[in-house]
């Protein structure tokens, strides 16, 4: 068995036209090579796998044949190497150091490439200061970095710095067809970018995914096998989810969310994907926003055939729900509750815009006017005559309590036929207008009609008020108080126990407490406690003050000496009995 050589080596880039995405840079470095306007400490930073280190060696191996006369000339021995991963004391550096005085025997640069060179100790990178400023002019530094801020400062300002940005996922396609020809295997454009997209811009990475790909399916490489063997979710699934979103199917949208968890896929990784799909399909709402799909013509044009059916309005709110539920969703007690409430929230919003057979925006009714409401008998018309006119039917609310909550039915839910559409007209005060209980802004507007509804209702309601005696507040206040110690507030109960309340103008009850704790533990409970004075004093107007007297502090007891000093200051001979028996205070 031969050994096998990885494409990451075989199809390593020996000259700078050969190197994928980084075109700035590696011209940037021929015209300083050709003009002789190169830095002696070059730093070259980014993402693994984008060409730092293949770049370094071109450079090396250029430097020196810049400035030869024999292209054969080989001078590998002027190009050292040190992984600062393994190499990151102060005697490594010291030894690199003693080496850099020694001019090179052929050519005239030696290179020194320092690979992950944020390894060093900061003692290592203080030994390397004057050398890295200061260099012999034979000496050429080439640092590589993937995490150029744990580089200090000092060595920052002493290098030339070249940014190595993330490979796009066309130029990453486009060099894995080239590798795919050179071995002869066909492989789907879909299937090459899958493999681009899981790379994440890392060309190393998608090499090594294409191996595995080719050790998975051999000579023919299809889009199905790269999903399934990479477990990942194609467009073509949030393509298949999101038509049933549109068409506002939520028992098919749930089954097929089941489906996808049952691959192993998790909820976050799907939730996270659909905002991108929804995304992507904004992308394609627009002619000057396509250029940013980075996908195969066969999924562009997918994804365009179903942006045509989108709404820009339902996209963004679709989005911003599927970002909330992908960012609470570590945080989600039933994880998968989550993601379901999301898609049926997505699927209610296509149903907002739902027209009746005539066209028009269908209305939201109250459920009881469809029960109670008699139909019209149909009254025929040809198509060459218009609908007749329909006089508006006003329908009378049924008495009900003010929070009764507005249910949503649609026309398509009526067991009764309706020739033509009737207006309906509240009397009652109404102010909200037809809304869609489906849309985010019509559910905000029910919240903020039943709030009115029920200050209205608590600023209409009255009660008795009788007059009560300081002593009948006493005697409940302590009942509520032992009431509270009873069901395990013993906080709370001790804090009512503290003071005996004053009745002040017949209907306030003022307590004084000796600090802002307990008066904030007694106004954070006052609802109940007023509601169980209200009932017993039968006086629906009685209110409550509380406020803090640093003066009763001293009344209170709290330590075992503070409670043995109380009690010997009532009995004398307290001091003789404890002495007598040797108590002590515990």
């Amino acid at each position: 068995m031969e050994p096998f050589l990885v494409s990451a080596r075989k199809y390593r880039p020996q000259t700078f036209d050969d190197v994928v995405g980084q075109q700035s840079i590696t011209q940037t470095l021929e015209n300083a090579i050709a003009q002789n306007h190169l830095a002696q400490a070059l730093l070259f930073c980014g993402p693994r796998g984008v060409g730092k280190t293949t770049c370094a060696r071109i450079l090396a191996k250029r430097i020196n044949e810049a400035d030869s006369d024999n292209p054969s000339e080989d001078f590998a021995f002027n190009i050292f190497e040190l992984d600062a991963a393994s190499n990151n004391s102060v005697d490594d550096i010291r030894n690199l150091i003693d080496q850099v005085r020694i001019p090179p025997q052929q050519g005239k640069f030696k290179v020194y490439i320092i690979d992950e060179v944020h390894m060093l100790s900061s003692s290592a990178f203080n030994a390397f200061l004057k050398t890295l400023e200061e260099p012999p002019k034979h000496a050429v530094f080439i640092l590589a970095t993937t995490e150029k801020h744990k580089i200090i400062p000092t060595i920052l300002s002493r290098c030339q710095i070249f940014d190595f940005k993330r490979i796009t996922v066309t130029d990453t396609v486009v060099y894995l067809k080239y590798i795919a020809d050179q071995q002869g295997i066909s492989a789907d454009e879909d299937a090459l970018h899958l493999i681009a997209l899981k790379a994440d811009g890392a060309m190393r990475d998608a090499l090594s995914i294409f191996d595995r790909m080719v050790s998975f399916a051999g000579v023919s490489m299809t889009k199905e096998m790269v999903a399934e063997h990479l477990n990942v979710l194609d467009y073509a699934a949030y393509i298949k989810i999101t038509d049933f979103l549109w068409q506002g199917a939520i028992p098919e949208v749930l089954l097929e969310l089941d489906q996808v968890l049952a691959k192993g896929f998790d909820a976050q990784y799907f939730i996270s994907g659909l905002a991108a799909h929804f995304r992507d399909l904004m992308m394609a709402l627009y002619s000057q926003t396509g250029v940013l799909l980075e996908m195969s013509e066969q999924a562009k044009a997918k994804m365009m055939e179903q942006a045509a059916l989108s709404n820009a309005d339902v996209l963004r709110t679709a989005i911003d729900l599927a970002q909330q539920c992908d960012f609470q969703y570590k945080a989600a007690n039933n994880k998968r509750l989550s993601v379901e409430l999301c898609l049926m929230k997505i699927a209610s919003l296509s149903q907002g815009e739902k027209k009746n057979d005539l066209g028009e925006q269908v209305g939201i009714l109250p459920a009881s006017l469809y029960r109670n409401r008699t139909p019209a008998p149909a009254q025929p018309f040809t198509q060459t005559e218009s609908a007749p006119p329909q006089t508006p039917v006003e329908v009378e609310l049924p008495e009900e309590s003010p929070e009764q909550q507005l249910k949503v039915e649609d026309n398509k839910q009526d067991s009764f036929p309706i020739a033509a559409p009737e207006k309906i007209v509240l009397k009652k005060d109404w102010h909200g207008g037809e809304v869609s209980a489906l849309s985010l802004s019509s559910i905000k507007s029910q919240k903020e009609r039943k709030a009115a509804q029920k200050a209205e209702l608590a600023t209409k309601k009255e009660g008795p008020q009788d007059a009560f005696s300081q002593e009948l507040l006493i005697k409940y206040w302590r009942d509520y108080a032992e009431i509270l110690a009873q069901t395990g507030q013993k906080i709370l109960s001790s804090s009512l126990h503290s003071d005996d309340p004053v009745l002040v103008d017949g209907h306030i009850v003022h307590i004084e407490l000796p600090n802002d704790t307990m008066k904030k533990e007694v106004e954070r409970a006052s609802g109940p406690l007023l509601d169980f004075l209200k009932e017993k004093l039968n006086h629906y107007g009685i209110q409550l003050n509380v406020e803090v007297k640093e003066a009763l502090m001293e009344k209170y007891a709290y330590t075992p000496e503070e409670k043995y000093e109380k009690l010997r200051a009532k009995n004398p001979h307290l001091d003789l009995f404890k002495s007598t028996l040797d108590l002590e205070l515990n």
